[in-house]
């Protein structure tokens, strides 16, 4: 036990750690080395802390967990036996220790939510999200924890006048972990529940505040998820009754700025699906809008006649694209492959979207007929292409 009332003395000492990590006890040497001052804590063979980073031998873990465990479950049964608020900190204390080892230790995360609900403080929601993330520093893909600060925010929602500065933290923290912890589906999922908390000019703030990032990360299909969560947002914002005529016009660049960066990205980085995956998306949401444009009868004819010139502009444009990524440079590569393959298939797509203008996309099509292309790009799947072109 003198173990675990070790490792909750160095928590309270420093209430801003803020990252922890399990270290081979082989390290602490050269942590200890490298920690000179006052501001280091070490006791040279299971504990170092310093700059509020925390670090715990990993031989330490089991006999920690195990201590941790027994401590939890006693403080919960007397907590439900006597009801007495002032066993309520030993509840917070050795679960916060247990989470910390064992992140996904439910009955831990549900003595919290108990606690906390019944004292409706704001400190100690605010506390609860610290707890979560410095749990996430070191399980970045704990369900648990992504679950708790979702349910921190729901409790919150209308009650703390800072909740969009927290929703911003919150993105920048999925951001932060997605860097160490590649394709965290868990931490792009509860950045793409966050969107239906923000308002409209955050909406649009993320959009471009996340377009650097997903530059860097063009094979990671989450961060593109996470684009269209926010596109979708927007167009639903302007179908609203009070949407300002000012905002269509919004969502149109919004959308044609997204086209033209995706169109960079894919001639910058040959062969990424997720790339093609998204102008599918982008795509289709801009067919819907004039489908629907061009076949209300009660739509403005001038306005009519320009969204059919826009989206006839929409269609050459495409094909720009397949006739300028069909082209194999070199056989030594197979992105370029890759590439003529996923700009054939999206035009094929493109065609079973809008039927009536398959005719037009043959007639159009500079590098010849689209079973040829196809059948040339992908030969072992010329099957395919003749039941669904023919």
């Amino acid at each position: 036990m003198d173990l675990l009332l070790q490792f909750q003395h160095i928590l309270e000492s420093d209430p801003l750690i803020d990252e922890m990590g399990f270290v081979h006890p082989t390290q602490f040497a050269t942590l200890t080395e490298d920690s000179t001052g006052d501001t280091a804590i070490s006791d040279g063979t299971t504990f170092w802390c310093r700059d509020h980073k925390l670090g715990v031998s990993t031989q330490a873990v089991l006999p920690l967990y195990n201590a941790a465990k027994r401590a939890f479950i006693a403080a919960m049964e007397e907590y439900k036996r006597l009801g007495d608020d002032g066993l309520e900190s030993e509840v917070m204390k050795h679960s916060r220790a247990l989470l910390l080892l064992s992140s996904d230790f439910g009955t831990a995360w549900n003595s919290r939510k108990l606690v906390v609900s019944k004292k409706q403080q704001l400190s100690m929601y605010m506390g609860e999200l610290l707890l979560s993330a410095l749990v996430l520093s070191c399980s970045p893909k704990s369900d648990q924890a992504w679950s708790h600060r979702r349910w921190v925010i729901k409790s919150i929602s209308g009650k703390c006048s800072a909740l969009q500065e927290i929703l911003g933290k919150e993105s920048e923290l999925v951001e932060k972990i997605a860097e160490r912890s590649k394709m965290n589906y868990r931490a792009w999922n509860h950045r793409c529940w966050l969107v239906s908390y923000m308002t409209r000019e955050q909406v649009l703030h993320e959009l471009k505040k996340s377009r650097n990032w997903v530059a860097l990360h063009v094979a990671d299909n989450c961060c593109f998820h996470y684009r269209r969560r926010l596109i979708l947002r927007i167009l639903k914002d302007s179908k609203l009754e009070n949407a300002s005529p000012g905002y269509f016009v919004e969502v149109s660049e919004v959308w044609k700025e997204e086209l033209d960066w995706n169109e960079m990205l894919i001639k910058r980085y040959i062969g990424r699906e997720a790339l093609w995956l998204h102008r599918r998306f982008l795509s289709l949401c801009w067919m819907k809008q004039f489908a629907t444009n061009l076949h209300d009868v009660s739509y403005h004819s001038e306005l009519k006649t320009s969204t059919s010139i826009n989206f006839n502009s929409f269609i050459d444009n495409e094909l720009r694209l397949l006739n300028s990524c069909s082209t194999i440079p070199d056989n030594d590569f197979e992105d370029f492959q890759a590439q003529a393959s996923y700009s054939a298939t999206y035009i094929l797509w493109l065609t079973k979207q809008i039927p009536e203008f398959w005719f037009e996309f043959q007639e159009k099509l500079a590098i010849g007929n689209l079973k040829t292309m196809l059948s040339k790009v992908c030969p072992e799947r010329s099957l395919l292409w003749d039941s669904l072109i023919d």
